[in-house]
């Protein structure tokens, strides 16, 4: 494929635990379209997770080969692995991961300033707006709800402009409204930054929203499933 922006050839991973190694995936090939909205999708322990957390260089690929963007990510050192995720990547996850101590505008301008942005206020105050907080900008995570914490979660990870967003389970921490509202302010957003999507789902109506599904069973792809046309 040679529009991938995303491109997996035989990947395994194999991880330590107490009862010795385990072998979490196994010999997965997969491209990624740029611009695509990818939906991983199948039981729990099926590798969903650690395929996502391969993808985006947060776990290292025992074997095979990882390439983003035309960069060979199983061959990164730690240091570069972090720049190019800072430089590329945002990730979303089911837990919110804000830093307590920040105001809703800290936690989405710091990084924005450790990636050297000189207008990461600005564009913090942006994003909260787009996600509809630009009222709780001076708030700390303690004092707002899940559903807003995980607005800011949002914002945070689209802020850097990336060209890959990566979402484990976004909504899974949430009840059925505030799950909706964050479902159609990823898509929404993913589509005013034009960042391809890569999305860990159980939630079936949420997966239907995109391109393409990925289905996985113990650490293989049993199927994939184009969206209908509509």
């Amino acid at each position: 494929m040679t529009d991938a922006i995303l491109s997996l050839q035989d990947v395994t991973l194999s991880l330590s635990g107490n009862a010795g190694e385990v072998k979490i995936l196994h010999g997965i090939s997969l491209d990624v379209k740029k611009g695509e909205t990818l939906g991983l999708i199948g039981p729990s322990g099926s590798g969903k997770s650690s395929l996502l957390m391969v993808m985006g260089g947060l776990e290292r690929a025992t074997s095979g080969s990882v390439q983003a963007l035309g960069h060979d990510l199983t061959h990164m050192d730690e240091d570069a692995l972090a720049r190019f995720r800072r430089d590329h990547m945002g990730v979303v996850f089911q837990s919110f991961h804000l830093i307590p101590t920040m105001t809703a505008l800290e936690n989405v301008a710091t990084p924005l300033e450790l990636a050297g942005h000189r207008d990461a206020f600005d564009r913090a105050v942006e994003e909260l707006e787009a996600v509809g907080l630009g009222h709780r900008a001076d708030h700390y995570p303690a004092q707002m709800s899940g559903g807003e914490q995980q607005r800011v979660a949002l914002a945070r990870a689209l802020a850097p402009r990336p060209d890959i967003l990566l979402a484990d389970e976004p909504t899974g921490n949430l009840d059925g409204h505030n799950g909706q509202a964050i479902m159609d302010l990823l898509f929404g957003l993913r589509e005013r930054h034009g960042a391809t999507l890569i999305l860990v789902t159980h939630a079936p109506e949420l997966a239907a929203r995109c391109d393409r599904t990925v289905h996985l069973s113990d650490g293989l792809v049993s199927n994939e499933q184009l969206r209908a046309a509509e």
